[in-house]
């Protein structure tokens, strides 16, 4: 038994004089001259696991002992963080001066080298371009708002007397009205395949790039290639059908004058996956939340169905939402906005170096990911009066929106293109839910706020006629 013991002694302090090498070996590869101060981790994996579990806290404790520009190790890369917000700006607004897109690995292999994220300079615009002739005003009114109101009408009619989770709901909706944006016609018989695989592949975007079995990182690869036998498929029909089509993929495909940025395949099917999965977790996650929100401040819900109970009264019961329906809509946006800051949808964005650069006096090497963390902004009371407090009547002054510090749909060369696409898609699914439902919290479930906003075990409503 003490020979036992001896061994077992021995092997943990080998065990931890082997940690305590690699976490000194790993600190010592990223001490060059002049580099922010921080700590690196572990070889590999860095300091993801800290960074995806403690999230915020994390953030605060780094920069309680570096300052508000640290070097770290996280999603696989060597990374600067800042939450400086005038570095902030200064890092959004200069892509042409070495600094690009610089997403995790795992995002780039799973969205498509052509997705909008990935790609920079000239390739970026026609992308981008691509992207803004599929959701202009004039597209919004005259061809994808009539889609999204006839689904999101359809989409709530049976939820009367039910127990819906909100969480699983809003994802679905999320989903299925962008896919019938993108192929109206057969975007019913795909969403039965296509729906879990996309899943899949938003949860490996925000992975360690390992490819093995039962990661993440893994499932996402998988659900790609399904997904583009899917559009392949898809495109493929199109093009052996006479029978024309009003919808993202007809515009994408066509090779008429109109069409200004003619697309290859591939980068139409990464057009594609990117219109999805930027709108999901944005749409989905902002319906949800505004739904809690709504539900715990009765007087902000009364406001809110107030007007739009004024747009109902103009219509008959079968008339849809249109495009002269949304500007009324001030206080829906400002609820818009005031849950998206309050939830934090989005905490930040990634840049890359291209080469190597001077930032806040420390040098960032070539390769190096920069972590624009934008989320302490949301919550800086000089801004924000009681940045706790869910207060929509703060976005009624239009000024607010149009400061520099207005970061909630990223900044930049790289603002949302898809913003008052989103703000459409959101603002029509609350009109038909709150015109039509009360609903009561039931379940109580706990909310994570980092690295998404989400309910692990659900958010369940009981829901009943207004």
């Amino acid at each position: 038994m003490a020979l036992f013991m001896v061994v077992l002694v021995l092997v943990f302090i080998l065990a931890l004089s082997i940690c305590t090498a690699l976490l000194r070996w790993n600190e010592l590869k990223f001490s060059k001259k002049g580099l922010p101060p921080g700590t690196m981790g572990w070889p590999i994996f860095g300091e993801t696991t800290e960074f995806l579990k403690q999230g915020p806290n994390f953030m605060k404790n780094q920069r309680a002992r570096y300052g508000s520009f640290f070097k770290s190790h996280i999603l696989g890369c060597p990374t600067a963080v800042s939450m400086d917000p005038e570095l902030n700006r200064y890092i959004l607004m200069n892509e042409s001066k070495g600094l690009v897109p610089g997403y995790p690995q795992s995002m780039l292999d799973i969205l498509g080298k052509c997705n909008i994220a990935a790609v920079h300079g000239s390739t970026h615009k026609q992308m981008r371009g691509a992207l803004l002739a599929l959701i202009s005003p004039t597209m919004i009114k005259q061809q994808l708002l009539p889609k999204i109101d006839e689904f999101m009408r359809n989409f709530v009619s049976d939820w009367d007397n039910k127990i819906i989770d909100i969480q699983e709901k809003t994802k679905q909706m999320a989903f299925l009205s962008s896919l019938k944006q993108i192929a109206s016609v057969e975007s019913t018989s795909i969403a039965r395949e296509f729906m879990p695989e996309f899943f899949k592949l938003v949860l490996g975007t925000l992975s360690l790039p390992i490819d093995l079995p039962g990661t993440n990182y893994r499932r996402g690869l998988k659900a790609r290639k399904i997904i583009l036998t899917i559009l392949k498929q898809l495109i493929g029909k199109r093009r052996g059908c006479q029978e024309s089509h009003k919808d993202m993929l007809a515009y994408l495909m066509s090779k008429d004058d109109n069409n200004r940025y003619k697309l290859s395949d591939a980068e139409i099917i990464d057009q594609i996956i990117t219109i999805l999965y930027s709108g999901y977790e944005t749409v989905s996650t902002t319906s949800m939340m505004a739904v809690k929100y709504l539900h715990d401040h009765p007087s902000i819900l009364e406001e809110l169905r107030k007007e739009h109970m004024a747009i109902r009264e103009k219509k008959r019961p079968e008339d849809p939402i249109e495009w002269n329906d949304l500007k009324p809509m001030k206080f829906t946006r400002a609820v818009i906005f005031e849950t998206s800051r309050l939830a934090t949808i989005v905490n930040g964005v990634l840049r890359k170096t291209t080469e190597e650069m001077e930032l806040n006096g420390f040098v960032v090497p070539k390769g190096w990911r920069i972590y624009v963390y934008t989320r302490e902004i949301n919550y800086d009371p000089f801004i924000y009066p009681d940045p706790l407090a869910f207060n929509p009547w703060r976005w009624m002054d239009k000024s607010l929106e149009s400061q520099s510090n207005f970061l909630i749909f990223g900044g930049g060369t790289r603002q949302c293109p898809g913003k008052e696409l989103g703000i459409a898609e959101i603002s029509t699914f609350l009109h038909y839910f709150i015109t039509r439902y009360r609903w009561e919290e039931i379940g109580g479930e706990k909310l994570m706020k980092f690295p998404r906003v989400e309910a692990p075990n659900g958010l369940h409503i009981r829901v009943s006629s207004y």
